[in-house]
C-alpha cells in the first residue's frame, strides 16, 4: 500500500516554520535593551545599558551596600561623569580606567545597576596604546 502525500500538511507546516521565522527577526531588531554613554542618559527613565570608563577609585562593598564609582565617556566621546551603585559579582577585571558597561536605571542622578550585569570589556592586544595587561 502506498501513502498518498497530502500537500495541507506541507502548506501548514511551511506557514507555522515562516510564521517562527518572522517572530526570531522581530524580536532580535527590536528586543534590545538600549545602549547608552553617560553624556546621553540624562532625561532617560527607562532601563538601559549603560556604557563608559571606569574613573577614580571604587569604593563599597559589592555584596552589601553596593560597590560605588564612577562612569565617564568612553575615550574622546566626552566628559561626562556619571555615579553608579552597583550590587553582585565583580568581575576579575574590574578596575579604575576599564571600559564596562552595566544595565540599570537612573535615579535621582545616580545610576542604579541591577545585580549582576557588570561587564567588563576587554582591551585588544593589538590596539595600540591599549591596555595589555590581563
Amino acid at each position: 500500500m502506498t501513502r498518498r502525500r497530502n500537500p495541507a500538511r506541507l502548506v501548514v507546516a511551511l506557514s507555522v516554520a515562516a510564521a517562527l521565522a518572522i517572530f526570531l527577526v522581530y524580536s532580535a531588531l527590536a528586543g534590545g535593551t538600549e545602549q547608552l554613554t553617560p553624556g546621553e542618559l540624562a532625561g532617560q527613565s527607562d532601563k538601559v545599558v549603560l556604557a563608559g570608563m571606569v574613573v577614580g577609585t571604587p569604593a563599597g562593598d559589592p555584596h552589601g551596600d553596593g560597590l560605588r564609582f564612577t562612569l565617564t565617556d568612553p575615550q574622546g566621546e566626552g566628559n561626562a561623569r556619571l555615579p553608579v551603585v552597583y550590587r553582585g559579582s565583580v568581575p576579575d577585571l574590574f578596575r579604575s580606567g576599564r571600559d564596562i558597561s552595566v544595565t540599570g536605571t537612573l535615579r535621582d542622578g545616580v545610576f542604579v545597576a541591577e545585580p549582576d550585569t557588570l561587564v567588563t570589556k576587554c582591551p585588544s592586544k593589538y590596539a595600540p596604546g591599549s591596555d595589555s595587561q590581563s
